[in-house]
């Protein structure tokens, strides 16, 4: 009697336990991500933003769902069908999305978005962004100690605020280290085709090295990915953008400006799981971990204690507030370097 008693309670505790474990996977949060024209492995922004979602699968064994919109006008279409099927929260990778992600979240009020690297207006949407400025202007620091010819090369995609931000960032380091030094900017194009050129990105590179540059900045997505080679293939340095970059060419790249797209997005999951996520704009820097150079041991070599320290000055001060890095976004004038 008491072992079918035992036997009983086993059971019932074993029903209760899966019916648990299903109300917990009937609330889970049901969760899309967008990545923009680069692609899912861009070695970049989106890979990035992959590797976020991903961090967070593996946490907690929520899946999402993942799509490319191999176009800017792509993008609506893609939001608008994984809206249609009821999901809770969809990321939207990279500023061209903004219109989609404005226009679509208008139309479906109870899905939740949230905009990586732009700012769109909506009850249900919440952008990240990032003070670009802040990390380019450390990898500019290490750039101008770094270069012996004194001239910097920058290579962006779209000659776009955002690109320009980059630039500015890199320019006000480089020169607030040394006055003389010269900084060359490209741009690989005016489509979304320019993030995924890395024949035009390494052209431009070799022209820009032609013309006396040592160190070149690469704020281009794919594009960005012959850049690297090429500088590498020339004995050159280079700069990585978004993801650590430092591993594809070491001693070739001698930092990398990351921004933690993957973060951004790693949060946005969480929150809505947690049900803490809010709508409105959050704005990412080194303070915030949102921004920052990397060192590791693949850049060791190329990095000096001297440049080491002199960046690592400039990251205090300008978490501390003693340096104040120019946003042009938000001054709507040139760059002051």
């Amino acid at each position: 009697m008491k072992i079918k008693q035992l036997s009983m309670m086993i059971a019932a505790v074993m029903v209760t336990t899966i019916t648990v474990a299903r109300s917990a996977n009937a609330a889970d949060p049901k969760l899309g991500i967008v990545y923009d024209a680069g692609g899912k492995f861009d070695k970049s922004f989106n890979q990035s933003a992959f590797e976020g979602a991903e961090r967070f699968k593996k946490e907690t064994g929520i899946k999402f769902i993942e799509v490319q919109a191999s176009s800017d006008t792509q993008a609506e279409q893609v939001l608008r069908g994984l809206a249609r099927k009821n999901l809770d929260l969809i990321a939207s990778i990279g500023f061209a999305q903004t219109q989609a992600v404005q226009k679509v979240a208008k139309e479906f009020p109870k899905v939740r978005f949230v905009l990586v690297d732009g700012v769109a207006q909506g009850n249900n949407v919440n952008s990240v962004t990032f003070k670009e400025e802040e990390g380019s202007y450390l990898v500019g620091v290490a750039a101008a100690m770094a270069s012996k010819t004194k001239k910097l090369g920058f290579i962006g995609g779209i000659d776009i605020p955002l690109i320009r931000t980059f630039a500015c960032g890199y320019a006000q380091g480089a020169k607030a280290t040394d006055k003389k030094t010269e900084v060359i900017s490209n741009m690989v194009g005016t489509t979304s085709a320019a993030w995924n050129d890395p024949a035009k990105g390494g052209e431009l590179a070799r022209a820009q090295f032609d013309r006396g540059v040592d160190v070149v900045f690469a704020v281009a997505g794919g594009s960005g990915m012959g850049t690297l080679q090429t500088a590498k293939e020339k004995g050159k340095l280079s700069i990585g953008v978004d993801s650590n970059q430092n591993h594809l060419y070491p001693g070739s790249v001698l930092t990398s400006m990351v921004k933690r797209v993957d973060n951004a997005v790693y949060d946005s999951f969480m929150q809505m799981k947690n049900g803490t996520w809010k709508a409105g704009v959050t704005a990412k820097g080194l303070k915030e971990g949102g921004v920052d150079w990397a060192l590791d041991a693949n850049n060791r070599k190329v990095i000096t204690p001297e440049i080491e320290k002199k960046v690592m000055g400039a990251r205090k001060d300008i978490i501390d507030g003693k340096i104040k890095v120019i946003d042009i976004r938000t001054t709507n004038a040139a760059c002051p370097a």
